[in-house]
């Protein structure tokens, strides 16, 4: 209301009487505050002054000044605190807490919405609809501005309000937590997909996840750039092609000053002990062969209550059939090994030709055959994520050499994100162990994923970067099964 001009229609000493009324309605509206703050606010001698204004939307406003400095305001007959007195009083008010960003809309005019609400660990506060109310922002006590609720709290509740600040402020937490006790100036210049990896992943509490995707930032640069723009609590630049690196921190920044480690935290993944080291070894991920229930077996799983697309471990299958075989009664009499084939089974499991020739089957033979039968998955499960579970098989980590140019060979590595891995870490140790120029690129057809390429044939080196494992020289353990292209390192006593 006061960021654009506004006019003056009056401004008087106040009277006697009227101070005493001021008084008696500021008591009334915040009885949180004392005889002592009221006093303060409204002492009985010094100049009070009275300033009538219009808004620049018209609006008919009364300011009561102190010093020069409006202290209330009556818009619409309701009185309301300004942002100097909240300052000085900060839990006079409840408080909504919102993001840096969020505050340039407010400026301009705009209401606080509930997406843009951060609900923090002791939840709303509670308030009913017209309530005098501030607004504070992430990691700032001092209110940004004041208004009234559009609705109560059990309002906001019942309309289902999860907004994304819930994962925003998770993010931020682990931001700080990660510049307060994890990084050195020594680590700088800092990959910021390695301050992600290292240092934010193992801040986060145990039983959540960093899951940047479903913030409003959507991206870790843009987040970054953030905490560098609206904050001036880290520099990042561009120090190679598409990879940026964090060279700056102002640990003397009051956000980062100000903010201290949950007292309940307990991580959920944990440096390895003894080895004296302040990052988090790469672990790599568990896959686990899953099997969907497809509609043709979808009778089978129906009295275990598995409908079409259940993704299930095949232990899982196992227990299943199994129960189904039991339950019907279809164990072989004489030959408990087989199992008799019912009209459901039948359907299920044999080709048309079989139908009149296949009356029973062997279990192992009754359990492959379901297994043929079922939608290949497979569920990733990477430490610090959510586990994700895809169709069909796992694939692998591609390793390919192509030509470039007469007689020039690049090496060229793909699907390394679907492992955990940050193609610009893989970049810079590559790069450094070989000496040669590594870039990255986007990956042809597939989405959000890039690719490694690295000058030469070093199939050779990037086999032992993947297979092998050392704190020391940051190698990987990766199954050989999924690493395919191997084959193409070249042959001893030949040019690479």
């Amino acid at each position: 209301m006061f960021a654009k001009a506004f006019r003056v229609k009056s401004n008087t000493v106040i009277k006697g009487s009227d101070r005493r009324r001021l008084r008696a309605d500021v008591s009334a509206a915040f009885p949180s505050l004392s005889a002592e703050d009221l006093n303060e606010l409204i002492p009985n001698k010094e100049e009070l002054n009275i300033v009538k204004i219009y808004a620049h939307k018209g609006d008919a406003v009364i300011l009561y000044v102190l010093h020069k400095n409006p202290i209330f305001f009556l818009l619409e007959k309701q009185l309301f605190p300004t942002v100097y007195t909240l300052w000085r009083y900060p839990t006079m008010l409840p408080a909504f807490v919102t993001w840096p960003p969020v505050l340039q809309k407010l400026t301009g005019g705009a209401d606080l919405m509930l997406p843009g609400v951060v609900v923090t660990a002791d939840g709303l506060p509670e308030v009913q609809q017209g309530d005098c109310c501030a607004v504070t922002l992430v990691m700032n006590r001092a209110p940004v501005a004041v208004g009234t609720a559009a609705v109560s709290s059990a309002e906001m509740r019942k309309s289902g309000m999860k907004g994304r600040g819930q994962m925003d402020e998770l993010l931020l937490q682990c931001f700080l937590h990660a510049l307060k006790t994890k990084v050195k100036k020594s680590q700088l210049p800092l990959l910021t997909s390695n301050f992600l990896r290292h240092h934010m992943v193992p801040c986060c509490p145990k039983g959540k996840y960093l899951e940047i995707k479903k913030s409003s930032y959507k991206k870790l640069s843009k987040f970054l750039q953030c905490m560098q723009k609206d904050h001036s609590l880290i520099q990042v630049k561009e120090l190679s092609k598409g990879v940026e690196s964090i060279v700056d921190v102002d640990w003397r920044n009051p956000v980062l000053c100000s903010f201290s480690v949950p007292e309940d935290f307990e991580p959920e993944i944990k440096s390895e002990e003894g080895s004296g080291a302040s990052e988090v070894l790469y672990q790599p991920p568990e896959i686990t062969p899953l099997y969907g229930v497809t509609a043709r077996l979808e009778p089978l799983f129906q009295d275990a209550h598995k409908k079409k697309g259940t993704p299930l471990k095949a232990t899982e299958v196992r227990n299943i059939i199994t129960e189904y075989v039991k339950t019907n009664d279809l164990v072989h009499e004489t030959n408990k090994n087989y199992v008799i084939i019912n009209p459901t089974l039948c359907d299920c499991l044999l080709e048309k030709s079989e139908y009149q020739e296949v009356e029973k089957l062997k279990w192992d033979e009754l359990f492959s055959r379901t297994l043929i039968r079922m939608q290949a998955c497979h569920e990733v499960l990477i430490p610090g994520q959510p586990p994700l579970v895809k169709k069909g098989q796992m694939e692998p980590i591609d390793i390919t050499v192509a030509s470039r140019g007469s007689n020039k060979k690049v090496t060229i590595i793909k699907n390394l994100e679907a492992f955990g891995l940050d193609p610009a870490v893989v970049a810079d140790t590559l790069q450094h162990q070989v000496q040669a120029s590594c870039v990255l690129q986007d990956s042809p057809g597939a989405k959000n994923r890039v690719l490694v390429q690295i000058q030469g044939n070093q199939v050779q080196q990037v086999g032992k970067l993947l297979l092998l494992f050392s704190f020391i020289t940051d190698r990987y353990k990766i199954p050989r099964k999924y690493v395919q292209g191997l084959d193409k390192a070249p042959k001893p006593g030949k040019k690479k």
